[in-house]
């Protein structure tokens, strides 16, 4: 794959992602939530953009977090055209190129949002308002998707967490969010074709 049709692909990829956020952001309320099926529904939440609700310490946590990962953006292109220089596997330059519009993705809604949306709470957010809910490098990112898959309680002959309430897929998470996990799956999968060299 070449560098061009790479840099469209990820291009396409965040469209879709920012697409779909200033949908969800312009359109819900904080936590409403759509049933499309059981399994699966469109529920409005936000975080500070760390994986699994960890935060960091500190006023200037989330501004570290947010340089870290452009700088990390930069080593992720660096690699992708690297691997599209050394003529690599056209699944590694797909890999990066997913993972790498993922963490774009999200890094946009740190560093804009806050800037552009004002506050979803209570009320549904308005694109460019003159009322924003943060700052520069302090936006919150935007997540949607949420399939509870299972939800019940475990076992009793289970160790530990035998008979607590438990849902099987909890995370909600976004298209950025999917396209870094596909990014990492693809590489772990075909990993031996990938890693040859």
């Amino acid at each position: 794959m070449s560098l061009k049709k790479s840099i469209l692909f990820v291009i396409l990829i965040l469209v879709i992602d920012q697409v779909s956020k200033i949908y969800i952001k312009t359109n819900f309320v904080l936590n409403e939530e759509v049933f499309v099926f059981d399994w699966f529904r469109i529920h409005f939440i936000e975080n500070d953009g760390m994986a699994w609700g960890v935060e960091l310490p500190g006023n200037y946590g989330k501004l570290f977090l947010t340089f870290f990962r452009i700088l990390a953006v930069g080593g992720i292109f660096w690699w992708m055209k690297d691997a599209i220089e050394k003529k690599s596997s056209n699944i590694l330059v797909v890999s990066i190129a997913l993972i790498l519009a993922g963490a774009l993705g999200n890094i946009i809604d740190c560093v804009f949002y806050g800037v552009i949306f004002n506050s979803s709470v209570n009320e549904v957010a308005t694109l460019f308002s003159n009322d924003p809910y943060g700052t520069w490098f302090q936006g919150e990112v935007v997540d949607m998707f949420y399939f509870p898959i299972w939800r019940g309680y475990l076992p009793e002959w289970l160790p530990i967490w035998g008979g607590d309430y438990f849902t099987f897929f909890n995370a909600i998470f976004n298209v950025a969010d999917a396209a870094i996990s596909v990014g990492v799956a693809l590489l772990i999968i075909f990993n031996k074709k990938v890693f040859k060299d």
